[in-house]
């Protein structure tokens, strides 16, 4: 398949944000992505309370029915443009899955409960050769300002694929994807049925959405049958899922974070294929309550650069977008910077947050590399994806811009997996 030149369509230059996008040379563009001009309707200034009194914008997300969604014959493309497109926020939800309610109560309840496991249970949990992305993890990722996050404890796991290779030098080459499980058996058994459970519905129905996009995107591109997001997902043994606890602060007010609408979360782009994730659940002394400052949440920051929170449904199923998929689309969907914002105020004093994502992303031989003009190539089986020199793939920075191909030598080649470890770094401790 020929090369296909990528073209951002915007400039993420903006301080808060640690992953940036910069256009690439308008040499050899593709065909344009078509317009989205239904954005704006949906945008909404709404008072929020307890940490600000000025008014700031809300996005509700572009909502798609089950019925419609499973239809292979139905027609989403506005609807996919509108949430994914060039001019979309980057997200969108599916409403009235079939027995998503019960299984997404079931997991976040027993988040708390793994989070209040002995300290000696969870230290058999942890698997520092992954830096901590298979089984418990707390205070091991650092937070934008290079401190370690302890305001929430994660555990992840592959919801498909128990072992996904038995191959020992992949298990050390890339042990953030092909390490194995690791469940509380004794401590917590019913964690794995509901975590898997869960991973699995968010999974098939992701690929219910892959197969839409794919659609969209083949409109304005052309596309071999095993070149789409629905196939790539569908190849992949990466996919992993994160069980989120953010635990209850005595302070709620955060002082050091400010008004920081990263304060839970730091802005980032996700950097695999579609990211599938729940409403956050909010309880108080194990009593479910609304979220007590109806600042908090998911922000994002739209292709035109202005910041919104993004609201969806506590019953749907909301996926975003990630730069892989970004890439292979030639930028027909679009992935965002986004964030969350903790809860402040009186009222948010001793409440806690339980929440899921599952990482939908290629496999870890997907590969990428570096020219010597410091051209980026994406290459998926037959397919590339070429930069011009000049372009700035996924800055992630805590205190200052690092550009990431500082951190790869030139004429290197990457696959999927070694430049995931490489953003791990950013994150954790460097493997030795």
């Amino acid at each position: 398949m020929p090369s296909l030149l990528y073209k951002s369509l915007t400039d993420y230059n903006y301080p808060l944000f640690s992953t940036q996008f910069l256009n690439v040379s308008d040499a050899s563009p593709p065909s344009s992505p078509p317009p989205n001009r239904n954005l704006s309707c949906r945008i909404t200034s709404q008072s929020m309370s307890c940490s600000s009194e000025t008014p700031l914008p809300t996005l509700r997300t572009v909502t798609i029915p089950y019925y419609e969604l499973k239809d292979k014959d139905a027609d989403l493309s506005l609807k996919i443009e509108e949430g994914f497109g060039p001019n979309g926020p980057g997200i969108l939800s599916i409403t009235d899955v079939p027995e998503f309610p019960s299984l997404r109560r079931n997991l976040l309840c027993l988040s708390s409960r793994l989070a209040a496991l002995p300290e000696d249970v969870k230290k058999e949990l942890e698997d520092p050769q992954s830096r901590y992305n298979f089984g418990w993890s707390h205070g091991k990722e650092q937070l934008e300002s290079g401190k370690p996050d302890l305001l929430k404890g994660s555990f992840y796991a592959n919801p498909l694929i128990d072992v996904p290779t038995n191959d020992t030098y992949l298990i050390q080459r890339f042990p953030s994807y092909c390490g194995a499980n690791i469940w509380p058996l004794a401590a917590l058994p019913e964690l794995e049925v509901a975590f898997k459970a869960l991973g699995k519905l968010i999974f098939d129905v992701g690929l219910m959405v892959a197969y839409h996009c794919d659609q969209y995107v083949s409109r304005g591109m052309k596309m071999q049958k095993d070149e789409g997001l629905e196939e790539i997902l569908l190849r992949s043994r990466c996919h992993k899922g994160r069980l989120l606890y953010y635990f209850p602060a005595q302070l709620s007010n955060h002082e050091e974070n400010g008004d920081s609408m990263s304060s839970w979360c730091g802005w980032h782009t996700d950097h695999g294929s579609l990211t599938g994730l729940t409403c956050a659940m909010f309880k108080r002394n194990d009593v479910e309550i609304s979220c007590p400052d109806s600042a908090a949440g998911l922000y994002i920051r739209t292709r035109s650069g202005e910041i919104v929170k993004a609201t969806f449904g506590e019953n749907e199923i909301a996926y975003q977008i990630g730069e892989t998929t970004e890439i292979l689309s030639q930028g027909y969907l679009c992935a965002t910077p986004h964030g969350v914002r903790a809860p402040k105020g009186k009222e948010a004093s001793v409440v806690d947050r339980s929440t899921f994502a599952l990482f939908m992303q290629p496999d870890w031989y997907v590969n990428r590399r570096w020219d010597e003009k410091l051209n980026f190539l994406f290459n998926c089986r037959d397919e590339k994806l070429k930069f011009s020199e000049d372009v700035y793939i996924h800055k992630e920075v805590f205190n200052a811009e690092v550009l990431l191909f500082q951190l790869i030598p030139s004429n290197d080649s990457l696959t999927f997996g070694e430049y995931s470890e490489m953003l791990l770094d950013k994150y954790y401790h460097k493997k030795t």
